[in-house]
Order: structure tokens, then C-alpha cells, then sequence
């Protein structure tokens, strides 16, 4: 059970409803996390903006890769509710099934490039708490990244440090779409909804 409910479209402010109609584009939903959240609009508001500029392509870091280091990052966090949503995001933005369903096994799947595997090597680092990040990781990084490029990853796998832990402490139940994405593309890795129900 979800530690607050989220709001309905009836009990939001009208314009950050309009607002957050953002997500239904990488997501098919607005997500209850952002329903949530939206119990402070300001909050809401300040996060949808931050997840907009991070999740902007201005480089190689395609929409679709982004959305699997925002997986790499939740699955080493342990949080469901967002592995499922990046799983999603991942098939929306036209990942193929290889990907989707061989990315938490990226170090020998032959679906990712040199490049990816280090990003996505970088991301599961990044989230361990403490940090793993080291030097090695960092070279092979910008061996084949840009500084800009290198940017854009750290902040996807921030903001999604950030929802895991939303969305874990907060026990944000998981919509429709989500929940067939994990169930189709995670089986491997033993997801379940878990609290997320």
C-alpha cells in the first residue's frame, strides 16, 4: 500500500495537470510518483522540469538509452516501480526485445556497443551506495564519451537515484503499462511488483 495516494486528475491544479501530460508521451501515463508529488505542485512541478532537461538528447545519448541507464540505476537500487517505467520508456522509445530483456546482463550480451556497456558500467557504479565509481570506470567512460555526453548520463543516473528512492519509500503503486513491460522484459531477473501493488 502506497505510503500517500496519489491525486486523480479531479483533486489536481488545473495547469500542472496540463503540465504533467508530459510523461504520457515516454510513458503512456503520468506516472503516480508525479501524482504524488503533486500533493506540493511546486514539487511536482520542479521535477517534471528537471526530468524534461535531463532526459533532453542534445549528444549520442539517445532516448531510448537513457531510459536503459535509468534501468542499470533502478536495478541496482533494487527499485521495481522504476525498473518497470524505464523498461517501458526503453520499448516505447523502439529498444529491441535483445535489449530490453539482456540489459541488467550487459557485460556479455553482444546488443550493446563498447560505448553502452561502459555507460551502462558506469551507471550500476554510480548507483551502489557506497559509490564504485573508480578510475577504471571513468577512463573507459570518457574513452568513449564526450565531456557533454558524460553529463547527460550522471544526471539520468541522479534523477533516477532520486525516484528510486521516491518511489521505494513512498511504495508508489505501479500502473497498467508499466506492469506488462516488466512482466514481459524482466522476468530473467526475478522482478515482481513487490510493494508496488
Amino acid at each position: 500500500m502506497a505510503l500517500v495516494p496519489p491525486l486523480g486528475d479531479e483533486d489536481f491544479d488545473p495547469e500542472l495537470l496540463e503540465f504533467v501530460q508530459f510523461f504520457k508521451g515516454p510513458l503512456g501515463v503520468i506516472p503516480n510518483s508525479v501524482r504524488t508529488m503533486a500533493r506540493r505542485p511546486e514539487v511536482a512541478r520542479a521535477f517534471t522540469n528537471l526530468n524534461i532537461a535531463v532526459m533532453k538528447c542534445e549528444a549520442g545519448v539517445t532516448p531510448e538509452f537513457k531510459r536503459l541507464i535509468g534501468y542499470m540505476t533502478s536495478y541496482v537500487s533494487g527499485c521495481r516501480y522504476c525498473q518497470a517505467h524505464t523498461i517501458l520508456g526503453s520499448e516505447r522509445f523502439g529498444s529491441t526485445e535483445a535489449r530490453l530483456n539482456d540489459v541488467w546482463n550487459f557485460d556479455s550480451s553482444d546488443h550493446f556497443s563498447d560505448a553502452e556497456k561502459a555507460a551502462l558500467a558506469f551507471a550500476r557504479a554510480a548507483a551502489m551506495v557506497p559509490n564504485e565509481v573508480d578510475e577504471e570506470i571513468s577512463n573507459n567512460l570518457r574513452a568513449h564519451w564526450d565531456h557533454g555526453e558524460i553529463v547527460e548520463i550522471t544526471a539520468v543516473v541522479a534523477l533516477f537515484g532520486y525516484l528510486n528512492r521516491w518511489n521505494d519509500s513512498m511504495g508508489s503503486v505501479l500502473e497498467d503499462l508499466p506492469i506488462e513491460a516488466g512482466e514481459k522484459h524482466l522476468k530473467e531477473t526475478g522482478w515482481e511488483i513487490g510493494k508496488h501493488s
